[in-house]
């Protein structure tokens, strides 16, 4: 089950991941944004949920033939029966792209269980297909091999790493068009209300922007006159 609080869940949903990011850079924190993995359906609303996730490990092949999928414990299979409805399913695939991570069947087992999106630094075979579904998915490129080719799956629900990103399980997982940022769990619920204000600010600043207005003393804030303009303009939004 999950515990991201229904409010988190909104504010997340209504804020970009570039926002998040400078959020959290605020914090120290600068490396949460999952490097080169790309929406395979940009046009998806964003993706939110906690993190959900499976590790891969380099393929041993007298350990990995055809027939382990037999096993109905085998950690890729249970991983999908298993990811709470609302996580995110985060893929340790070592950003390794030569073998799928997931094809379109478990991900459209995943979407059929309600789970809010799928990310892997590896690949998906049936990109095509998965890119025509209701659920956010997130790969570095397609790949068609099975996954047993060259991965293992070996753990459920550890730390892992994804995109160069540490990822526990319980981090909340931010997607849009343009990337993937994860945000400790600790710091969702302070992170998503900051997020909400700095949008409501930028949004003002890009319709400034756009009337021919200067970015000095705009953005950042150093004029008066800024802070005078956003009030009034927030006002008349109702924001």
């Amino acid at each position: 089950m999950t515990t991201l609080k229904p409010e988190t869940r909104e504010k997340l949903k209504s804020v970009s991941t570039a926002t998040l990011c400078t959020a959290l850079y605020k914090r120290g924190l600068r490396n949460q944004f999952i490097q080169d993995v790309r929406p395979l359906n940009p046009d998806l609303s964003t993706m939110v949920g906690e993190a959900f996730t499976l590790r891969y490990i380099p393929a041993r092949e007298d350990l990995n033939p055809i027939t382990v999928f037999q096993d109905r414990a085998h950690p890729q299979r249970k991983a999908v029966e298993e990811c709470p409805p609302g996580a995110v399913m985060v893929i340790d695939s070592r950003k390794d792209a030569r073998a799928a991570s997931a094809g379109g069947i478990l991900v459209s087992r995943l979407m059929k269980r309600g789970v809010a999106g799928v990310v892997t630094d590896g690949g998906f075979r049936d990109s095509l297909e998965i890119s025509r579904l209701a659920i956010p998915a997130y790969h570095s490129r397609p790949s068609a091999p099975t996954n047993l080719t060259h991965h293992q799956a070996l753990d459920i629900n550890v730390p892992i790493g994804c995109g160069d990103v540490p990822v526990w399980p319980g981090d909340v997982v931010v997607g849009d068009g343009d990337g993937v940022v994860v945000i400790p769990a600790h710091l969702a619920d302070e992170i998503a209300s900051e997020a909400v204000e700095m949008t409501a600010f930028e949004d003002f600043v890009q319709e400034e922007v756009l009337k021919g207005r200067s970015i000095l003393g705009l953005y950042p804030p150093t004029d008066e006159q800024t802070h005078t303009d956003f009030a009034a303009w927030r006002k008349a939004k109702g924001r």
